[in-house]
């Protein structure tokens, strides 16, 4: 019996016949034919497959080139010459890139020459435009590259995230992004939490379990058809803590923030670009939602039936972006607003309000005794009561006092009996 490679010998020698010979050419079917040369070519012509890792797919970032970036952090240091190296404040042990033009040799269950590369593209101006990873390998390895290797990069890359796990804040005008990104990013080191905020306590509880059931029902958002997002309105003057109960729902929910400044936004398209840029597991941020310049749904009418329209920005773009079609591209997305003033919102469009799009409405109030012991406990170590802390609490019910103000006046002294009277001083001069 013929072994394997005695009957491809035949094979190619038989295509090899028919290129030369037009006669024999004609009387071989072309079906037969085609299967001949591809595998001729299958085995000969091209040894090397190579993979594309880039940056974007379709209109979102590529979420394989973030896994390929991840998972050769865990590689390059016994096989690259070459490495990038970084920490930040709370990464207890410094991370390892790849450098742009170094080759990484990987192995996988036995199969060696895996060799992955980290390319850059550049402009006519000379500057980087995007990133690119490739992986290129024996095409007799196909088979398992794609569908085992792949399958264990992915897996490792995720294991590599977690054990890295650091909440990040996202912008658009960090200017220190990867060429061909829409956002770039920081770690957020912002301490707060949940248990230092100047809330009511009662408030605190229903957010965190409203948070908590909304992370949890993934399930239930498919069966009643919903897209998996949320959406919360924080209103109140300014100082009273929206940014630090933000900063708290990122650190609680190890959500990454994205920081959207409507104002750098000139058309609906530009506006679905960055929202499916985002990743799950996020908050974006919209603050001071009421200052946006949004063009109201009665003007974009008049604006439709001009002749030459240009591109613009929306007040119906944003609404189908947080509860239309688009807004079900991803899942676990929170969306927060931010206003100072929740009356103007309304005069606005009432429709921004409804549930659906702003869903959880949070007052965030001048501070109250309970706020106000929160903060002595965080400035001053005091858990308990204080000889002072009736007569602040009867300046309290008559003072409009912002948790921001308060802290100020706590930081004066590390002293609790100076600190306190100077409360006192504080709110009878206010």
């Amino acid at each position: 019996m013929l072994t394997f490679m005695e009957m491809l010998t035949s094979l190619i020698t038989a295509a090899g016949v028919i290129v030369l010979c037009p006669l024999v050419k004609g009387l071989v079917p072309s079906s037969f034919l085609n299967n001949l040369f591809s595998i001729y070519e299958e085995y000969f012509c091209t040894p090397e497959i190579t993979l594309f890792f880039r940056t974007d797919c379709d209109l979102s970032d590529n979420q394989m080139y973030d896994v390929a970036s991840t998972y050769l952090r865990s590689r390059i240091v016994d096989s690259s010459k070459c490495l990038n190296v970084g920490k930040t404040v709370r990464q207890e042990r410094p991370t390892f890139d790849i450098v742009p033009g170094a080759v990484v040799i990987d192995s996988f269950q036995g199969i060696k020459g895996l060799k992955w590369k980290l390319h850059i593209e550049k402009g006519f101006d000379g500057c980087e435009r995007r990133r690119y990873f490739t992986l290129s390998f024996d095409k007799k390895l196909k088979q398992v590259v794609l569908e085992s290797y792949l399958a264990e990069v992915i897996s490792r890359s995720k294991a590599v995230q977690e054990a890295e796990r650091v909440v990040k804040l996202y912008s658009r005008d960090l200017g220190r992004g990867s060429p061909g990104r829409e956002w770039s990013s920081i770690v957020l080191e912002h301490p707060t939490t949940f248990e230092k905020l100047a809330m009511d306590p009662e408030q605190k509880r229903m957010l965190k379990d409203d948070l908590d059931k909304f992370v949890n029902r993934k399930e239930w958002y498919k069966k009643v058809g919903k897209a998996w997002k949320r959406g919360y309105l924080l209103y109140g003057p300014p100082g009273t803590g929206k940014s630090s109960l933000i900063a708290a729902m990122a650190n609680y929910l190890k959500f990454d923030i994205y920081d959207l400044d409507l104002s750098s936004i000139r058309s609906d398209s530009a506006l679905r670009r960055i929202f499916l840029s985002t990743s799950n597991r996020s908050i974006m941020v919209i603050e001071d939602i009421d200052c946006a310049k949004l063009e109201d749904r009665e003007k974009e009418e008049k604006s439709d039936q001009q002749i030459l329209k240009k591109p613009k920005f929306t007040l119906s773009g944003l609404l189908n972006f947080i509860d239309g079609l688009w807004s079900s591209c991803g899942e676990e997305r929170i969306i927060v607003f931010t206003t100072n003033h929740k009356e103007k919102l309304e005069k606005l469009d009432p429709a921004l309000l409804r549930p659906g799009r702003m869903d959880m409405h949070v007052h965030m109030s001048y501070i109250t005794m309970d706020g106000f012991k929160q903060l002595v406990s965080n400035y001053l170590g005091i858990n308990g009561d204080h000889q002072l802390f009736e007569v602040i609490e009867a300046l309290l019910k008559n003072k409009n006092v912002t948790p921001a103000e308060m802290a100020e006046e706590l930081l004066k002294s590390e002293d609790p009996n100076i600190a306190l009277r100077g409360v006192v001083e504080f709110l009878e001069q206010k």
